[in-house]
């Protein structure tokens, strides 16, 4: 996208008026949305320059769009730069932007671990003051991954979750239907693959799509609150027999042939081509591609999803997912325009709340009071396992801090390939985290 060109308005009036900011919030309802401008400084339109990781090819590009316009329309005298860049590269682009002090107005971030070290290190304002305004729309529950130390850090535009998509199309011809336990998803690779048919998608070039799969895994032996115990508050070991069970099974979908060829080559928009194909017959991402499959798939009523089926029932349930309220804009401290920034982080998520839903690509987490009638049925479902859910837990490289979330990750990948062990993985983890 091209960058926006930073336009000079001058005043040309002999009479000055007095100038009132009048702050309004986005309205989500079904009429026209209101705003009030922020107005002009000293003649000057205001430029905030906005990262975020939603490239053109990102379920999330076309709500960010729509919310930008809305905004600016709005609000004559403030025009946001967009600028995105992908996932993977975007996370060592921010860190380095914040140790050297080149971060935008407004950057995308996840909540957690992740953004902790850019609050604690003071690169990063606070908002409870301008949260007032928004309260009634936006639970402060929901912001729950962006509170440090009792103070509001941003706003978040999702609730997303993984859970298990599948094309039923592929499942009916072979008599099957969505699991309930372990087993019978183990059965169900199995009789795909007697039939020549790859069972699941997978990128481990991308390696957070392992991780995808592998909390999930996790999750649903130990449970939220001892995933919490050893990834954040390091009561208990990570070398522990529910995360080594966790790593045997991904190993036994690995060594069962359950995955597609050459997984360390495909990237994790490959991987989802792949899926809405029909190449693979289930892939566990999040809940934002299933606006992805509306659009680009050749026949989006084929699809379908389920949970990742329970394994420990004494600790997990099939209401238990990972993800929540993670998706996140932060405002520099560095922005030469702070009070319309935050103002512009609420307003920009609440609308990327109510266009993501709309689209397919997000569980809002702002209020709905707008007309959903035309959501499509995926992600109105995902919305019922939402509401439904008895536990949210933050993607692990997300709970963790950075150092830590890369080790994860590198020795998935190793996990993944062969080059260590279920045995290796946890104990190396341990050390890590260590306990």
């Amino acid at each position: 996208m091209k960058e926006l060109n930073k336009k000079i308005k001058r005043i040309l009036t002999r009479i000055i008026l007095p100038v009132f900011l009048m702050l309004g919030i986005i309205s989500c309802g079904n009429g026209p949305e209101v705003h009030h401008g922020f107005g002009e400084e000293q003649g000057e339109t205001i430029e905030l320059v906005l990262w975020t990781i939603a490239t053109e090819t990102d379920a999330f590009h076309r709500s960010y769009l729509r919310a930008i316009a809305a905004f600016e329309e709005a609000n004559p005298g403030v025009r946001i730069r967009f600028e995105t860049f992908d996932n993977e590269s975007y996370k060592t682009k921010i860190r380095l932007a914040v140790a050297t002090n080149e971060l935008p107005d407004i950057f995308f971030t996840w909540g957690g671990g992740f953004s902790r070290p850019f609050v604690s290190s003071g690169k990063v304002l606070y908002l409870d003051e301008v949260y007032k305004e928004f309260s009634e729309d936006l639970d402060i529950n929901v912001l729950s991954n962006v509170i440090f130390d009792g103070r509001i850090y941003g706003s978040v535009t999702t609730t997303p979750i993984s859970v298990m998509f599948y094309n039923r199309a592929i499942f009916k011809d072979h008599g099957l239907e969505a699991p309930q336990t372990w087993e019978e998803l183990v059965y169900i690779c199995q009789v795909l693959i007697d039939a020549g048919i790859t069972p699941m998608g997978i990128s481990a070039k991308d390696s957070w799509v392992l991780a995808m799969l592998f909390d999930g895994i996790a999750l649903k032996i130990v449970g939220s609150q001892q995933f919490q115990r050893v990834l954040v508050e390091r009561e208990e070991s990570f070398n522990s027999q529910g995360f080594l069970e966790a790593a045997q099974k991904f190993r036994e979908l690995v060594d069962m042939g359950a995955f597609v060829g050459r997984g360390n080559f495909i990237s994790n928009d490959e991987a989802n081509a792949q899926f809405f194909a029909g190449e693979v017959a289930m892939f566990t991402t999040g809940s934002w591609i299933a606006g992805s499959i509306q659009t680009d798939a050749t026949n989006p009523e084929d699809f379908g999803m389920f949970p990742i089926p329970v394994i420990n029932p004494k600790h997990a349930a099939i209401t238990d997912f990972m993800g929540g309220g993670s998706d996140t804009l932060m405002v520099a401290a560095t922005t030469k325009h702070p009070d319309v920034a935050k103002r512009a982080v609420f307003e920009l998520t609440r609308s990327i709340s109510k266009y993501a839903y709309l689209d397919g690509a997000g569980i809002p987490a702002w209020r709905i009071d707008f007309d959903d009638s035309e959501v499509n049925p995926l992600t109105r479902k995902v919305a019922d396992f939402a509401a439904a859910a008895t536990s949210f837990t933050l993607w692990a490289d997300t709970l963790m801090e950075a150092d830590d979330a890369s080790v994860y990750l590198t020795l998935l990948q190793e996990l993944y390939l062969g080059g260590i062990e279920p045995e290796e993985f946890v104990r190396a983890m341990a050390v890590q985290l260590g306990r």
